[in-house]
């Protein structure tokens, strides 16, 4: 059978992007029980990409209960639905086998990787604070997305002068601002914006200058959205969430690589179970961003293990 529950995990505080805040974290629960083995897995669906908590329930609850990974792939279209049965199947697949999930796909044993720590969208002076706090960090996210950020950015640089800096806009910003922005992004050592245009409004990156890398977040959903990035983005932003599990994570991993793309390998804001299969696509990317975990103020009985912005595999008792 296949089980569908909504979980909430509060948040340590508030978390704020350029589209809205939120204090909680609304995920779904999927439990794949066959042969007295149970699978878990875990989505976050997406009001960005027309997805509630119900509507998701509703894909899930269509599956027949016997379905196989590979029937999943064709049953759902890439989204938080087909990602937790995805995700499930695998955990399924490995306890009832003995046998780990990397072995499963064929993959080497994870290893431990450094995360992005994000901060979220707030006043110039709160996130000053924030960067200050958290500037022993080696990596960190800045939530930006507004025409009035350069305050922001600037704040963020003082607060945290040693750490590494990475920005996502959300697609908040226009060609206009983006332009505007970019040589300041340099002059702070930013290394990298994620989404600075709308998808489906991003053409205009393919004719203005790319002084450094452009990563596609809402742009990049699985490898069918591969063709249309070509000239406009340096790297990829993949996200179990939005193609759809583990399964075409890997695909869509590997497919980047040979069409030339940098890997971003990111998360919605989810519990550890969430990025346990997530870690498997992360080994070797250019970017890792699974810190969901780290912004929760409660979070699984068996959570991943964090030192610092280290995040260690799963154990198989939560994942895989």
């Amino acid at each position: 059978m296949i089980s569908v529950t909504p979980d909430t995990f509060p948040l340590a505080q508030v978390f704020t992007i350029a589209r809205g805040s939120r204090t909680e974290a609304k995920v779904l629960t999927v439990r794949v029980i066959r042969d007295g083995v149970t699978g878990m897995g875990e989505c976050v669906p997406y009001a960005r990409y027309g997805e509630t908590l119900d509507s998701v329930t509703e894909q899930i609850a269509s599956l027949p209960d016997g379905i196989s990974r590979q029937d999943l792939q064709d049953a759902l279209s890439p989204g938080a639905a087909r990602n937790a049965v995805d995700c499930a199947l695998w955990d399924w697949q490995a306890k009832q086998t003995g046998t780990p999930v990397y072995r499963l796909a064929g993959l080497p044993a994870p290893k431990p990787l450094i995360t992005a720590y994000t901060l979220s969208l707030d006043t110039p002076d709160n996130m000053r604070a924030m960067a200050a706090k958290h500037g022993h960090r080696p990596l960190l996210k800045i939530k930006l997305g507004t025409p009035e950020d350069m305050p922001r950015l600037e704040a963020v640089r003082q607060g945290a002068p040693k750490s590494r800096i990475i920005v996502d806009a959300n697609e908040g910003w226009t060609a206009d601002v983006y332009s505007d922005l970019a040589p300041h992004l340099l002059r702070l050592g930013v290394e990298m914006v994620e989404q600075p245009l709308p998808a489906g409004a991003d053409d205009m990156l393919a004719e203005i200058a790319r002084p450094l890398p452009v990563c596609a977040d809402e742009s990049c959903h699985d490898r069918g959205s591969l063709p249309a990035l070509k000239g406009k983005y340096d790297m990829v932003n993949i996200k179990l969430d939005k193609t759809g599990g583990l399964t075409e994570a890997l695909a869509l991993h590997n497919a980047a690589r040979a069409a030339g793309y940098a890997v971003m390998v990111g998360c919605m804001v989810g519990s550890s179970l969430a990025m346990a299969p997530a870690m498997l696509v992360a080994q070797g990317a250019e970017i890792v961003d699974l810190d969901g975990p780290l912004l929760l103020a409660q979070d699984r009985d068996i959570p991943l293990r964090f030192d610092g912005s280290t995040v260690h595999p799963p154990d198989s008792a939560l994942w895989g």
